[in-house]
Formats: C-alpha cells, sequence, structure tokens
C-alpha cells in the first residue's frame, strides 16, 4: 500500500493522507466498519497470533508481523499505559476508537519537518469500554517522522510524503521560449564595412532584404547619390533591422561632419531622407620636438598629421633656410588646433609657431582676420606679391623678350610674357590679392585667358589655359587657384603665358621689384596682439619647461 501511494502524484498524496494515516496506525487489512455521523460505533482491528506462541516471543512475533507494533507500544507510552502482549489473548482485539469523520486539514504547513494534524482521535465517548485501548493525539505522528531524508530503522519503506517542491503536471512548457515570444522587437543599429568588391545593389539584396526597384527607389531619393555608388573599401554603414530582416534605417556619412539619415517605418513605407550634422569641439594641442636630422622627419616625429608637416614646413621656410640654418639640437614648438568628432582630429589648423636655434629664433602667429601670419609685433610673413602663380618648379621655355622670333609666324614680334612648359591642367594660382577684370576666349591667339586687378595696383594676365576657376567681378586671394593650365588658343604646346604690367606697362615678371610684405599697423596690429597674447603665453610655457628639462639634465651629466 505505501509503495502504492508512493507513486501517486504530491497533491494525491495529501488528499489521500488519512486514509494513509489509518492504514500505517492501525495496520489492519481491511476497515471493518464506516461510522455513522449520528451514533458513533467502535471499529475493531485484531492481529491473529499462532496458538503454539511463546509468551516470550509475542513481541518479536507481533514486531515482525506487522508494523502497527511500534504504533502500540508508542500510544501507549504517551498515555501511560504499557500493555504487555503476553496478556494478548491468541485472538485479541485491539479496539480504537475513530473521529466521527475522516478528514484532511488543508490549513496546515508541511515546511521544513512534515508536521501533520493526527486524522485519528480518542473519541472522548463515555460509552467506550473502559478497558479499551486509546491512542493519544501525538501518539500517530509519534509513529510517522517522515521527512525527505528519514528512513525507518525497521528497514521498511515508509517514504510516502515527498518534501519535493510542490509541481503540476499543466503539460511541457518552456519558459523561455514563452517570454521570448511576449518580449517586444527594438530594432537595433548595425554597422557594415565595406570590403573589396562591394556594391550597394549587391549588398541591398543580400543583407538589406531590398528588391531592385526597392533600391532603385532609395537611390532617387538622396539628394548625393554617391555617398552608395561610389564606396572606398574601409568605409562604415549603420542599418537597422526589423525582426523579419527587411531593411528599417540606413545610416551613411558624405564626411566626417555630414551625412544622411535613410528611414522608413515599415517594409512597405517609401524611404524618407534627413541630414545629418555632427557636432565638432574646437581643441588646442602642442607639439614640441628637437631637430634630429631633416626637419620634417623631426617634426613628424612629435606626432604632428602629414598635412600639419607640409604646412609647417612651408611656413617657417618663408624665413629660413634650413639646409644652411638649422642644426642638430634646435627646438620648437607648434600650436594646432583641431576639430574632434568622435575623438578624432579633423580640419586641423596651425595657430602659432616657435623656432629656436643657434642661428635663428622666429615664432610666427595666425591672425583670424586675414588667416595669415604675422610675427609679435604685425611684420607679415607672406610677402605681397608672389614671383610664381604657381606652386612647384617649372622650366622656363620663352623669356619676356621685346625682339623674340614668334615660332609660328616666324616673324620678330615682342614677347611680354614669361612661358612656362607645364602639362595640361596643372593648377594656376592668384600671386596676390585682387579682382578678376576680364574671363575670355580669344580664338587663334590667347585661347582661354584671365586679367586679375591686384590689390597693388599691378595687372596679371593668364594664357593659354584648358579652364577658368573664376568669373569677371571675383575676388581672389594670393594663392587660391584661379585657373588650370593648358594649350588652347595659337599655341605649339601645354604651356602657361603670365604677364605683369605695371602702370599698364608689360614688364619682366621675373625681374620686376615686387611689393614688399604687408605689416598691421593702427586697429589691425593692437587686435592682433589682444588675440596672439593667449597664444604666445603657452608657447612660453612650454619654452620654460623645456629649459628646465636641459638644466636638469645638464645637471645630472656633471655629477655623473
Amino acid at each position: 500500500m505505501l509503495r502504492i501511494l508512493n507513486s501517486l502524484p504530491r497533491m494525491h498524496k495529501l488528499l489521500l493522507f488519512p486514509v494513509a494515516t489509518m492504514v500505517t496506525v492501525l495496520g489492519a487489512h481491511k476497515i471493518l466498519a464506516a461510522l455513522d455521523d449520528s451514533e458513533p460505533t467502535v471499529a475493531s482491528a485484531s492481529i491473529a497470533l499462532p496458538l503454539d506462541t511463546s509468551p516470550g516471543a509475542e513481541a518479536q512475533l507481533v514486531s515482525d508481523a506487522h508494523p502497527l507494533s511500534n504504533a502500540i507500544h508508542t500510544a501507549s507510552a504517551a498515555i501511560g499505559k504499557e500493555i504487555p502482549l503476553s496478556e494478548l489473548a491468541p485472538q485479541g482485539v485491539v479496539d480504537i476508537d475513530f473521529i466521527n469523520q475522516a478528514h484532511a486539514d488543508t490549513s496546515f504547513s508541511l515546511p521544513p519537518t512534515l508536521e501533520v494534524e493526527p486524522a485519528l482521535a480518542v473519541a472522548g465517548s463515555a460509552t467506550a469500554p473502559a478497558n479499551a485501548l486509546q491512542v493519544a493525539d501525538g501518539a500517530v505522528l509519534a509513529s510517522l517522522q517522515i521527512s525527505g531524508t528519514d528512513q525507518p530503522t525497521d528497514g521498511s519503506d515508509l517514504d510516502v510524503f515527498s518534501s519535493d517542491p510542490l509541481v503540476l503536471d499543466d503539460g511541457d512548457v518552456d519558459l523561455a521560449n514563452e517570454l521570448a515570444a511576449k518580449e517586444v522587437f527594438v530594432p537595433q543599429w548595425e554597422t557594415y564595412t565595406v570590403q573589396p568588391g562591394d556594391t550597394f545593389a549587391v549588398m541591398a539584396e543580400r543583407t538589406f532584404g531590398l528588391g531592385y526597384r526597392e533600391v532603385l527607389n532609395l537611390l532617387d531619393t538622396l539628394p548625393d547619390k554617391t555617398v552608395l555608388t561610389r564606396w572606398r573599401v574601409g568605409d562604415n554603414i549603420d542599418f537597422q533591422l526589423d525582426q523579419d530582416g527587411h531593411l528599417l534605417a540606413l545610416r551613411v556619412m558624405k564626411d566626417p561632419r555630414s551625412g544622411y539619415l535613410i528611414k522608413r517605418d515599415a517594409p512597405d513605407a517609401t524611404f524618407a531622407v534627413s541630414d545629418i550634422q555632427k557636432a565638432t569641439e574646437a581643441t588646442q594641442r602642442l607639439f614640441a620636438g628637437t631637430v634630429n636630422g631633416s626637419f620634417a622627419g623631426s617634426a613628424a616625429a612629435t606626432g604632428l598629421s602629414s598635412g600639419d608637416v607640409a604646412e609647417l614646413t612651408n611656413l617657417l621656410a618663408k624665413k629660413i633656410n634650413f639646409r644652411r640654418v638649422t642644426r642638430r639640437g634646435d627646438h620648437f614648438q607648434v600650436l594646432v588646433e583641431s576639430d574632434m568628432i568622435d575623438g578624432k582630429a579633423m580640419d586641423s589648423r596651425i595657430l602659432a609657431a616657435h623656432y629656436e636655434g643657434q642661428r635663428t629664433d622666429l615664432t610666427v602667429v595666425r591672425n583670424d582676420e586675414d588667416d595669415r601670419f604675422y610675427t609679435p609685433d604685425g611684420h607679415s610673413l607672406d610677402p605681397a606679391f608672389n614671383r610664381y602663380p604657381f606652386k612647384g618648379h617649372y622650366r622656363i621655355s620663352s623669356s619676356f623678350n621685346l625682339r623674340r622670333v614668334n615660332p609660328v609666324t616666324k616673324r620678330v614680334s615682342p614677347h611680354y610674357g614669361t612661358d612656362f612648359a607645364m602639362p595640361r591642367g596643372t593648377p594656376v594660382r592668384a600671386p596676390a590679392d585682387g579682382r578678376v577684370v576680364k574671363a575670355a576666349y580669344q580664338r587663334g591667339g590667347a585661347g582661354n585667358y584671365l586679367v586679375i586687378r591686384q590689390d597693388n595696383g599691378y595687372k596679371t594676365r593668364y594664357m593659354h589655359l584648358s579652364k577658368k576657376l573664376v568669373k569677371e567681378g571675383d575676388r581672389v586671394k594670393m594663392g587660391q587657384r584661379i585657373a588650370l593650365s593648358g594649350n588652347t588658343g595659337r599655341s605649339t604646346g601645354p604651356h602657361l603665358h603670365y604677364e605683369i604690367m605695371v602702370n599698364n606697362r608689360p614688364v619682366d615678371a621675373m625681374r620686376v621689384k615686387l611689393p614688399e610684405s604687408k605689416n598691421l599697423s593702427g586697429k589691425a596690429l593692437a587686435a592682433f596682439k589682444q588675440q596672439a597674447k593667449p597664444l604666445l603665453a603657452k608657447l612660453e610655457d612650454d619654452s620654460n619647461t623645456q629649459i628646465a628639462k636641459l638644466d636638469a639634465d645638464t645637471l645630472k651629466s656633471d655629477g655623473s
């Protein structure tokens, strides 16, 4: 019976607990009678003993025959009566009173030790015989101290009730899948890095789940289609997909500062495009170094970018001849301002620089008003007029000559300009500030040409151009690209014809005296000094640090 109860579910065990208690305590093979609510009766359970059983073996026989013996002794001890088994007749009957109706109390609690309100109690009826065996309330509990791990000492299997947590058999339920099914899907941004051979059409189909027609519609919505059609290996593209793998949003950048956000609310909706503008933060950084080898290599060793090294070299070369003046051990400091975007420096520019050597000492500061460099006392580093209207070095194919023989007509005719042999498309730059007064084309003569009136009164002319980059009335600055060299008009090969006119008279551009540097004065000088003061202070602080370091190194070497 106990094994059958043990195989039942926990809930069934609890419901059948009163019956199991009755069977365990009495050990009877069957319940002889049921009680009536109006007339309580006495139920009896009998234990049959063999007739030849000796008095000394009765207790052992009863104990081996039925587990009820332990319960009888426990109950007897509880009520203070000890009934020796020798006094029992061979067919002795043990009479035990039952309660009116067996029931299970659902309000009891089990943990941590199984606590059971006994279903059997002694009926305090006056009609019960005086010598009837009565079981106290604690007798049943004393005989059934059963827990999840305790076992009876006699080796019988009484582990009917388990202390394990209650488990309801409602079918197989996967809690993880149920939670995942109820979770709301939130699209996340992902990043794709462009690989060699990638095209947007192929990627859109494989990764974004777009069809060919959707790709065309998306491109039509973009103001600049090149952000998707002209990719560079290593560029990053951010995107969002829905739970079915369809594209919801796409983020592409034209440059580090600006780009486009392409977005739609559902896979069947149209794309909407909005501009992206990343915020920038201007940051100043100070670089310091010592000349060891070439100046460009020493500057690059400080951490300056290649663009900053080129700008610094060209800037200082206006006053310093690096081949003759620089010496090993010369010191320099450079103050650079950069726009920081996502932790990266963009569009850096030099604010101030200081070079201190054995043969020269030069400090320059950028002026915000005209974006040019001056010494702290307002002297400009830039000449008022550049000798050459280009960067680099090109061979002079024909000089200024009033008696030159024209290579086309073979006649002696003046050549009022200087011809530089250079490849077609070479940038032509303005030698000084001025305004464009003529931009035209002359067939059979100058071809595409420009005329600029410089601020100092000089005029310059540029002929045989392949392309004009400015138009009449435009204002130009020194060094600005104004055209591309070419071979238009009457010309025997690609070159640039360059003229300078003083008081509307042609002069030799390679020999004419050029205007001196433009210096600041008056209010412009006062404003520049006010602006340069904090920049010079930063350079001075670094210079003092360098001097202190040199002194410490000198003392250390002397002490050693």
